[in-house]
């Protein structure tokens, strides 16, 4: 072992179990840099520590920043697998592959379970009875999927509730993309019946859907029903249109997925393509960047090894929340684990699932046709990348040419300030790192103070949000040891901004010069104002204004900045006031809370008073109501 190591971890490494496991690597700050599972821990941790061992510049690094380890021993590999998938979900720590932006893809959902399912976009996966379909890319994927099959098998997407006895249905039912069973134009055999329809399409079942969608057609023309049989017409149509767009693979109607890569060998920059192969015909694909990936060593050629290694961390997390996966799956690599990996897709699907390498004929052809598209897409990517990052580049360096800045303006945080009427007064800190917005470190405030008269002032707001934002940053300074701040607190407000941007004219731009120069830190940051209407830019102590170049990088950028902060607060302040707007005194009865409130005013149609004059026993005939929580609502109400 190195000498070098802190005490710490020699103490560890001499302690790790001869067991299967998942195991930590912790940085000198005790946050987690490195998650990893192994057969045996004590074998597996400390070949990282190998004098001898020949590794990768990247676990050089990674053991460079090593101050700590922990473990958790199993009973099992597999174990161990489904352990390592979670903390890398909890943790992201910086040295694993991970799926870049780490989202949670979104799914179609069939609320299959209920009398008139309706459908609905999600991104969480739910043990509820009902049905899921996909992943797609984007949630824009998924509504314009809908938005094609709803013309063709009309369903609800409203908040009625079914009885077949409203007055009148809603515009859905007038432009032919609903049944109408709001207002029994559709019964509920015949509404399952056109959803059965929609999930077999989805599945991939097109040619028994378009089958029995030509029965209905010539079913209602021999009962002379010609309008209908035309509309039956025109929905085949399309339904067959959408069918003869999927790419027939091969005549066996077999369930599979095709998993390949393209790597950058320069960068490590990553894609992976997936295709989806549902009863024999291609019905998508995913395309999905990931991060954490290193660049190839310059000599050896162990391709086939290290992108065996990058599918078997990128198989975990992908279809940890998948809604189906399916009995086949063929990857351009073998990962080391891919017993364990069979294993543990197969408990998912309750069934065998194979991973295979196909070595010739049409599924080989399909991987490279897969594998090709990874490629194409990694090369969109990075022509966008580059452009974005070009553009950024020259925008910070006009914008600090223009308002005479010493260094260029990597860090530059935006402040607003929302309201109405002097209600629910909120305030927004945006930042743009390097020219590009970073979300992680947008911050909102909810303003509690007043003006000087009482009533609600801008310029009393915007001082208290400086305030709370610069007063993060002393006391950061001010506390010597980083280790004994608590876990809520955010490193993110020790870092000094480049530039601050204030989106107001000389009177806010005045508020913040007082605070920066109140926490010592006028020297430290500049900043200027924003005015709104012609988009001039004010410095303090400057009489006259700075014109940015019309059509210039550096206007626009400022402009992203503006429009970002002022959508950030406008979000913020709305959702406040739509909290309040819904609230009811219901709100406020101990024993009442949120799926009691949303029973009471269904069963009484929304109406306070009739809640109010309800007897116990009618209260009680409100589903989930006890005779102790009517007996609170009657005495609060």
């Amino acid at each position: 072992m190195p000498n070098s190591l802190p005490e710490r971890v020699v103490q560890k490494l001499e302690n790790l179990p001869d067991k299967p496991g998942c195991y930590q690597m912790h940085n000198s700050d005790g946050k987690v840099i490195y998650v990893g599972k192994a057969v045996v821990l004590r074998n597996r941790v400390r070949s990282y520590f190998h004098a001898s061992a020949n590794h990768t510049p990247k676990t050089q690094a990674l053991v460079e920043e090593i101050a700590d380890i922990t473990w958790w021993v199993t009973q099992t590999e597999l174990e161990a697998l489904v352990l390592e998938n979670e903390l890398i979900k909890r943790y992201k720590p910086h040295y694993n592959v991970r799926l870049k932006d780490d989202k949670n893809f979104p799914y179609i959902k069939v609320n299959w379970q209920h009398d008139f399912p309706k459908i609905e976009v999600v991104r969480k996966i739910q043990k509820d009875g009902a049905r899921y379909f996909g992943p797609y890319t984007s949630g824009r994927a998924c509504y314009q999927t809908l938005d094609a099959l709803r013309r063709i098998f009309p369903y609800l997407d409203c908040d009625r509730t079914i009885t077949g006895q409203d007055a009148r249905p809603c515009l859905y039912y007038h432009i032919k993309m609903c049944g109408g069973p709001c207002i029994g134009r559709q019964s509920k055999d015949e509404y399952r019946q056109t959803i059965r329809q929609l999930m077999d399409f989805l599945s991939g079942d097109t040619d028994r859907v378009l089958k029995q969608m030509a029965e209905q057609m010539e079913r209602a023309a021999e009962n002379l029903q010609f309008e209908l049989a035309a509309l039956y017409r025109d929905r085949l149509k399309s339904a067959t249109q959408i069918a003869d767009q999927q790419k027939i693979i091969g005549a066996t109607l077999e369930d599979a997925d095709y998993i390949a890569l393209a790597q950058d060998e320069r960068t490590g920059d990553t894609a992976i393509q997936v295709f989806m192969v549902r009863r024999g015909r291609l019905l998508g694909r995913e395309n999905i960047m990931l991060d954490g990936v290193e660049a190839p060593p310059a000599t050896g050629n162990d391709k086939p090894g290290r992108y065996g290694q990058i599918i078997g961390a990128f198989i975990p997390q992908f279809y940890d929340n998948v809604a189906f996966v399916p009995g086949l799956i063929l990857v351009q690599a073998m990962p080391d684990d891919w017993a364990v990996l069979e294993q543990w897709l197969g408990e998912k699907r309750r069934a065998r699932v194979e991973l295979r390498e196909p070595q010739r004929g049409a599924k080989r052809q399909l991987l490279e046709l897969a594998q090709a598209n990874a490629a194409e897409f990694l090369r969109v990517q990075q022509a966008e990348w580059a452009a974005d990052t070009n553009k950024q580049t020259n925008a910070v360096a006009e914008l600090q040419s223009a308002l005479g800045l010493e260094k260029p303006p990597s860090r530059i945080e935006c402040f607003d300030i929302s309201t109405l009427q002097g209600t629910n007064t909120v305030g927004s800190m945006v930042v743009f790192a390097k020219g590009a917005p970073l979300k992680s470190a947008y911050k909102r405030f909810k303003i509690q103070g007043k003006g000087s008269l009482g009533e609600p002032d801008d310029f009393a707001s915007m001082r208290e949000m400086l305030r709370r934002r610069f007063r993060r940053t002393v006391e950061a300074y001010e506390d010597p040891d980083p280790g004994a701040r608590s876990r809520s607190d955010d490193d993110g407000w020790r870092i000094l901004p480049d530039l601050v941007i204030i989106d107001g004219g000389k009177g806010q731009l005045g508020i913040a010069v007082e605070v920066l120069d109140e926490f010592g830190l006028l020297d430290r940051v500049p900043v200027v104002g924003l005015a709104k209407r012609e988009e001039e830019i004010f410095r303090p102590n400057e009489p006259h204004p700075i014109w940015l170049k019309r059509g210039s990088e550096a206007l626009y950028l400022v402009q992203r900045i503006r429009d970002g902060a002022h959508r950030f607060a406008i979000t913020y302040h709305r959702n406040l006031r739509r909290k309040e707007q819904v609230r009811t005194k219901l709100d406020d009865v101990k024993g009442i809370g949120p799926t009691r409130r949303k029973a009471l005013l269904q069963h009484f149609g929304g109406d306070l008073d009739k809640i109010r004059t309800a007897s116990i026993e009618e209260l009680l005939a409100v589903p989930g109501m006890t005779r102790r929580s009517a007996e609170a609502l009657k005495a609060q109400i």
